[in-house]
């Protein structure tokens, strides 16, 4: 599985290896994005309170943040397309598995293994690989396309779970997802890339280099900035379905919902979640275009800047089929524009060698912010029957990342210090 050291980097924008990644990404996405549609129905077949199947899904986020920097350390050392064979099988299993659990704490123990899955199949292997196949001048607006495409499959996964939903039982429609994640490994021959690396960077150790990541500020500056992102994503995705159920259920929406072709506040949700992935196909690819001219830390400044404005005015204003709308697009916009700018930040200035190690570090804080946010979710929820407060925290924690990004040092690690 190990790449040759003579394939070499593509001056193309579109390439085999770029097209073979956003297939995986696009699956994984697609499935990962449609676990807040199965909320009500596994609550009301179960019983389960809210706070048990939210808490499924933060260990689920929570696994995925501790797999990346795994997965990421196993593609270095054994090969690419191993690691993401590995993880597709654990991904595979764990959704089986997770079907048939018949108690709150075996599904949260078996969606551990989903999140894993996720990680082995997601951004930092996939953008590892697409970062070395791109040229310097492509980079960024490659690894926006990738990040796309995980908005894509965010686009087709929550209303085609919905679909799936009536017309089968939530484990068979699993079982179903666990077959995709298998059946998309026949990209792989195509994923081949080069590590466009000197012979100093070769010899230098994965210690040695995490080592000096470490003790560089900008990278704890990043690792912290990218909580907030984890946190606002992760509960929206898990959440905002069942919210926009329950908020829209009061306002007799059904001449609107009917005039755009939704006939329930159920498939409400699940279009919202659609709307944010499909927002986000022109908004990552708006981001890495931008992140070629201007300095990344200053676009993702202004990125979580936008996030905390939009929050803020959906949670104040009255909500409506149109309120969800116009926040899902504008959500949508900023979703996942910060992923190409931050991976594309790590290989400016840490280089390309051990991208996907650290990468996946700084990642696994996007998953521990995923993880509070879609715990607090469901605790809060239950607590006290709305999720007023967990919207708060989220634009509370969008603001520090407005302003941690700002002292970032963009120049490259080897230009400032020693060898």
């Amino acid at each position: 599985m190990a790449v040759s050291g003579t394939e070499k980097q593509s001056t193309s924008l579109i390439t085999p290896v770029l097209l073979a990644g956003c297939a995986v990404i696009l699956v994984s996405f697609a499935i990962r994005a449609s676990f807040g549609v199965f909320q009500i129905p596994i609550a009301e077949e179960l019983g389960w309170a809210r706070t048990e199947f939210s808490l499924a899904i933060a260990i689920q986020n929570l696994a995925w943040g501790i797999g990346q920097p795994v997965f990421g350390a196993f593609a270095e050392r054994i090969g690419d397309r191993l690691a993401i064979i590995i993880g597709a099988f654990i991904y595979a299993g764990g959704l089986v598995l997770s079907g048939f659990a018949v108690s709150p704490a075996a599904h949260q123990i078996l969606e551990f293994f989903v999140g894993m899955g996720v990680a082995g199949t997601g951004f930092g292997v996939i953008l590892a690989i697409v970062g070395r196949a791109s040229s310097d001048e492509n980079r960024s607006v490659s690894l926006a396309i990738a990040t796309a495409a995980g908005s894509g499959g965010q686009v087709v996964g929550a209303p085609v779970a919905e679909w799936l939903l009536s017309l089968m039982s939530w484990q068979s429609v699993f079982i179903i997802f666990a077959v995709a994640i298998i059946a998309v490994l026949a990209v792989l021959p195509f994923m081949r890339a080069p590590e466009p690396v000197s012979q100093q960077r070769l010899e230098e150790s994965m210690g040695e280099n995490l080592l000096k990541a470490f003790r560089d500020p900008s990278y704890s500056l990043l690792f912290a900035g990218f909580f907030s992102c984890g946190y606002q994503l992760a509960f929206i995705t898990a959440h905002f379905p069942a919210f926009v159920t329950e908020m829209c259920a009061a306002i007799s929406p059904a001449g609107f919902l009917h005039a755009v072709g939704v006939t329930s506040t159920s498939a409400l949700g699940a279009v919202a979640i659609s709307l944010i992935g499909l927002a986000n196909i022109a908004g990552t690819i708006l981001a890495g275009w931008l992140g070629k001219f201007y300095l990344k830390k200053y676009l993702l400044s202004l990125i979580y800047t936008g996030r905390t404005v939009a929050a803020a005015a959906f949670i104040m204003l009255p909500i409506t089929p149109t309120s969800v709308i116009v926040f899902s697009v504008v959500m949508g916009a900023l979703w996942l524009a910060t992923v190409p700018l931050t991976s594309g930040l790590i290989a400016h200035i840490y280089g390309l060698r051990y991208m996907a190690t650290l990468y996946g570090i700084i990642f696994l804080s996007h998953q521990l912010g995923g993880f509070a946010g879609v715990w607090l979710g469901g605790l809060l929820y239950d607590a006290y029957g709305n999720y007023n407060l967990v919207w708060w925290i989220g634009v509370g924690v969008g603001a520090f990342s407005a302003i941690v990004h700002l002292p970032v040092n963009e120049r490259p690690l080897s230009e400032r210090m020693p060898a």
